[in-house]
């Protein structure tokens, strides 16, 4: 089984449904609690041992990359002012040269094409794909929990991340159908974008981890135009499931679609209430906001 070296992170969404502050800065560069969103996705690919980030970027992206290099002024005032945690802190987050990759996409064409520009980087080996809007937060990262299922199994196959929907919900994301339990995950029998309701095999959702082998990047050059009028990623593992084997973990942690108003303002109660420099003080407060 070939290890999981390498991570693709689409960032080259508009974040239109956050408005107007993504007018000037990227929404995986919004806050939760003091670390960007694409931050703290990096550091849950990093504990799972990826060593090689590869960032699918638009237009009025460049800010990711600055993010993750080193700023010199700012080094340079927070050594003046002996402030050598913060030092510290930056160091622990930057990655080591080479380490990361950015390749643009031009036009918004949908995930699955987001997927395709990064298939020269990738190269012949199976890869890891986390989507910047979800966060999951858990005692070991979701990802990892993936990857320890993945060793499990002794033959080629993709994996994807799972998680229970409430029934009325599931009409919006892509959902699957559940095959025998093998180890710590079990397999898909079908997976489907955004059933119309009442037409779900599960109320197992899709959550934004997946696990890929490099075919998928030859189908995705030839994949037709699919919901939404976007090249869908859903599509492309339907037609590598007729040959590989599809698995999917229900994972163990609290996913919080960033991608909403809601899911990220609840992102960062979650998150801050977790701190236990600020977490009693939070609740301490929303308890007050509540009560009045």
């Amino acid at each position: 089984m070939k290890k999981i070296r390498k991570a693709i992170l689409p960032v080259a969404g508009l974040g239109t449904r956050f408005l107007p502050a993504t007018k000037a800065i990227p929404k995986e560069m919004l806050p939760v609690v003091d670390r960007p969103l694409i931050q703290h996705v990096v550091d849950e690919a990093r504990e799972a041992g990826i060593e090689h980030f590869i960032f699918v970027t638009g237009r009025n992206k460049a800010v990711i990359e600055d993010h993750f290099d080193r700023q010199y002024e700012l080094e340079v005032t927070l050594t003046e002012r002996r402030r050598f945690a913060d030092l510290e802190h930056l160091e622990r987050d930057l990655p080591v040269p080479g380490q990361t990759s950015f390749t643009r996409q031009q036009s918004p064409m949908g995930l699955g094409h987001a997927v395709w520009c990064a298939r020269d980087i990738v190269g012949e080996e199976p890869f890891a794909l986390l989507l910047p809007d979800v966060l999951v937060q858990a005692e070991r990262g979701c990802l990892a929990q993936m990857i320890d299922a993945y060793q499990e199994i002794d033959q080629v196959a993709n994996f994807v991340a799972v998680e229970e929907m409430a029934p009325e919900r599931v009409h919006e994301y892509g959902v699957i159908g559940v095959g025998r339990q093998v180890g710590k995950a079990f397999e898909v029998t079908q997976m489907i974008e955004k059933p119309t309701p009442g037409r779900a095999p599960s109320n197992l959702t899709l959550t934004g981890r997946y696990i890929l082998q490099p075919e998928i990047f030859q189908l995705l050059e030839t994949q037709s135009w699919g919901a939404g009028g976007e090249i869908q990623l859903t599509d492309a593992m339907n037609r590598l499931a007729l040959n590989q084997a599809f698995f999917a973990v229900k994972f163990e942690g609290r996913a919080f679609d960033c991608g909403s108003k809601t899911g990220f303002l609840v992102a960062n109660v979650a998150y801050a209430l977790a701190q236990p420099d600020i977490g009693p003080k939070l609740r301490q407060k929303l308890k007050e906001m509540l009560v009045d």
